[in-house]
């Protein structure tokens, strides 16, 4: 995958969301960072270093989580977790105990009868064990169950108060929009738009369903609605969000009698970006 001018600043104390469909260069541009492969052209600097000149210095800062986990099958969880936090430098048993605890993870096993899930929590307890300044997580929580999600959601605020920067790769929307501050869409190797979710809302839809007391008539002429569904005696829609002030007050001439709005999510938000790409999530 070719990447083509990607620009990601991760600030101090802040979870930055980098989205985008399979093969958009996600995983490329986080083997960039991580020095893995070269860039052919541009600056990639973490902590002010180099990321490729400058990988084994840069590495003792970082913990890093892979979507799909390999692990030594024949070492046990706990000792595959021991070796990755010494190996960053930090040894503190208390916190690795707390984690294996919060992830249900037993540790005596050894790895080669893990599922899945449980590789997914080794590499995540090992990195939240460790003192880092930046994770980077390239879909963490594959094969994690909601619960054990929720657990790595409570991780990555923890690490985000204390000052630590976060690279969230995903394409759990809804992890996303829980965790990010900002966010990055990736599509063909090109970042097409970042941002906060407030700032990116601008590019989608707000949906409401609306019961008037007189027949909501022309409402396919009014300027920025789509999507018209009648549901029993309400009509469900939605509204471009520069027009919504224009489209309550047609609205509001037929007597309203109820009115549901939901914001936009980020799934909206994504799925009109890729409307027509043939970009699968």
């Amino acid at each position: 995958m070719a990447l083509d001018g990607v620009h990601i600043e991760v600030n101090k104390g802040e979870v930055f969301g980098f989205i985008g469909p399979n093969g958009a260069g996600k995983s490329t541009t986080i083997r960039v960072l991580l020095g893995i492969l070269k860039a052919s052209e541009g600056e990639v600097k973490i902590f002010g270093k180099d990321a490729w000149k400058d990988a084994v210095d840069i590495h003792k800062r970082i913990a890093y989580v892979p979507g799909d986990v390999n692990l030594w099958p024949n070492l046990t969880g706990g000792e595959v977790i021991d070796l990755f936090v010494k190996l960053r430098g930090s040894n503190d048993q208390s916190r690795r105990e707390e984690l294996i605890k919060k992830f249900d993870l037993d540790p005596s096993k050894k790895c080669r009868t893990y599922s899945k899930g449980n590789r997914q929590k080794v590499a995540l307890i090992a990195a939240f064990s460790s003192d880092a300044d930046l994770y980077i997580l390239d879909e963490p929580t594959s094969g994690l169950d909601p619960l054990m999600e929720r657990v790595f959601q409570d991780c990555v605020l923890e690490a985000k108060n204390a000052g630590k920067s976060i690279l969230l790769s995903s394409h759990i929307l809804s992890e996303v929009e829980k965790l990010c501050d900002r966010v990055g869409i990736i599509r063909q190797g090109k970042i097409i738009e970042t941002g906060t979710l407030q700032e990116l809302r601008h590019l989608t839809r707000t949906s409401l369903l609306v019961e008037t007391k007189e027949p909501l008539t022309s409402l396919a002429e009014v300027k920025g609605v789509h999507d018209i569904e009648e549901k029993d005696r309400a009509l469900s829609f939605q509204v471009d969000y520069e027009e919504l002030d224009h489209v309550m007050k047609y609205i509001s001439q037929f007597g309203i009698t109820r009115l549901e709005s939901a914001p936009p999510t980020l799934e909206d938000l994504f799925m009109r970006h890729y409307e027509g790409a043939g970009g699968a999530l």
